[in-house]
């Protein structure tokens, strides 16, 4: 417990705000997305960091069952060209973009085309799913579906459900593991936790200054994921884990297993959902 807390005390600046490209930047070619999507009511849950008493509502969504892999990526990719490894500008992506692809349109031979597509930046994952006709989970959406495992939509309170999470976050070289293999939550959702870190639209929104009962100010440009007296479960060492490393990237940085999926906005007439 005491590395993980003074892991997260460690704060840095960040900007409220990601640099958006403009408009004639960020146009795409569409494509055809044949990845399923599960349809998540939504409902309320307590947030990880905040007063215990609060509760956050989640709009119903809907959810990609599967990470994005590297071909639906590299399908991307091809359809348009800005985004790749060779011609993606540098304000969205530092010098380890797609960096194991061997050429812009070339998987690496150690790739499966149905592993997650990984070294991409926040920026890149937002370019993808708004060329599917989609978008980035929320981070309250993604911890929403988070809290869910095979039987149950919140198994927080399970006495095993951080360190079975942990558990998967210590195998090696998962990445390269192909997609759907496991089982999945009671959703139908799969690879929430056993294969990679995942980028959401508002990844780094936790923001927090230090010990909430003494801290006379309110100073939005300090960003530190975790002070843990703050946090709703401080037993839930996973969630600390998710919530330091969201905190500790920004929009431009791509990590070797570092993904994404997709997600888009359920409307009433979807299923069951209620206006």
């Amino acid at each position: 417990m005491i590395w993980c807390i003074a892991f997260l005390f460690s704060c840095q600046q960040k900007e409220e705000k990601q640099w958006m490209p403009n408009k004639n930047e960020e146009k795409k070619e569409k494509l055809i997305s044949n990845k399923k999507m599960i349809l998540i009511e939504g409902g309320q849950y307590t947030p990880f960091y905040g007063r215990k008493d609060t509760l956050v509502t989640v709009e119903p969504f809907y959810m990609d069952d599967t990470p994005v892999t590297n071909a639906e990526f590299l399908e991307f990719v091809k359809k348009n060209p800005q985004w790749s490894k060779s011609k993606v500008k540098a304000i969205y992506s530092d010098s380890t973009y797609l960096k194991e692809w061997p050429s812009d349109f070339e998987l690496p031979k150690k790739y499966k085309p149905n592993s997650p597509v990984c070294y991409v930046s926040w920026f890149a994952a937002k370019a993808y799913a708004e060329s599917v006709g989609k978008r980035l989970p929320t981070q309250d959406e993604w911890e929403f579906v988070g809290q869910a495992d095979d039987k149950a939509k919140d198994a927080t309170k399970k006495p095993s459900y951080s360190s079975d999470i942990i558990d998967l976050y210590n195998i090696k070289d998962k990445q390269y593991a192909e997609i759907g293999k496991s089982n999945p939550n009671v959703y139908g959702i799969y690879n929430m936790f056993d294969l990679v870190w995942e980028w959401s639209e508002d990844f780094n929104s936790t923001l927090t200054t230090g010990d909430s009962r003494k801290s006379q100010f309110d100073d939005k440009q300090l960003s530190c994921a975790g002070s843990a007296i703050s946090a709703n479960d401080i037993y839930n060492y996973a969630a600390f884990m998710r919530f330091a490393f969201r905190t500790s990237v920004k929009a431009n940085y791509t990590i070797s297993n570092l993904g994404f999926r997709c997600a888009k906005d359920a409307e009433p007439k979807d299923g069951n959902i209620k206006k």
